[in-house]
């Protein structure tokens, strides 16, 4: 699983590398995240009814209303942020976004702990040319509209990353999931092929092509910043 990434690339970055139209983008002015966590807010790419490619921002979770098991009342909501390959055409949780909502989750590294008091964070890459290559996770979304605790109504975009069994450079450190990572030429299969097709590409991104690019206590941030 990952409940860490980070997205450092500019958007007109993005724009180019995912084919959207300055016209379908609803960023504005988008900041470098070097930490994401659950229920922040980070890019991703999806599908208009037209087909035409969108970048906006989204909720890193799908929704889970709570309860107060003592008022009844709603509180804080839990951020499905994980969703595991084997669940996709399963649970009814996931199955309809997985058929009709897939997006692309811009990203330039990935992070998975190991160990306790103190963790050690790892930040896994791909390979390529710069400091931090960009890469795509992939993804579902759909949309919210509720409560989200305390009384606050809200709607937005969620989104949630596709996890699949980990290669041989992960899974030393996280050996059940990582994230799935496509290939840039796998890109318009996931958002427009059929559940067939899109499943199809669900695979460990191959080790030789990722990297480590840091690892070591508190680095809860890419560029070794530590971030609470």
């Amino acid at each position: 699983m990952c409940n860490l990434y980070s997205n450092t690339m500019a958007k007109d970055a993005m724009r180019q590398l995912f084919a959207v139209d300055a016209s379908h983008d609803a960023l504005g002015n988008a900041e470098p995240l070097t930490a994401i966590f659950p229920k922040g807010m980070a890019p991703i790419v999806g599908l208009n009814d037209d087909g035409a490619r969108w970048l906006r921002h989204a909720h890193w979770g799908f929704v889970m209303p709570q309860l107060s098991k003592k008022t009844g009342k709603p509180i804080q909501p839990k951020a499905v942020n994980n969703a595991r390959d084997d669940k996709l055409r399963t649970s009814g949780f996931w199955r309809t976004s997985f058929d009709e909502r897939r997006c692309l989750i811009p990203a330039t590294s990935f992070c998975e702990t190991k160990g306790h008091n103190p963790a050690t964070y790892v930040w896994f890459g791909v390979t390529g040319e710069g400091k931090r290559p960009p890469f795509a996770l992939a993804g579902v979304w759909r949309a919210y509209k509720g409560n989200y605790g305390g009384g606050d109504l809200r709607e937005m975009i969620t989104s949630s990353m596709v996890t699949t069994t980990p290669n041989d450079l992960v899974k030393d450190t996280h050996p059940d999931r990582m994230p799935m990572i496509l290939a840039p030429e796998d890109y318009a299969q996931w958002l427009t092929g059929t559940p067939d097709e899109a499943f199809a590409l669900i695979r460990p991104f191959p080790a030789e092509r990722m990297v480590i690019h840091q690892s070591g206590e508190g680095l809860k941030s890419d560029h070794g910043q530590t971030q609470f």
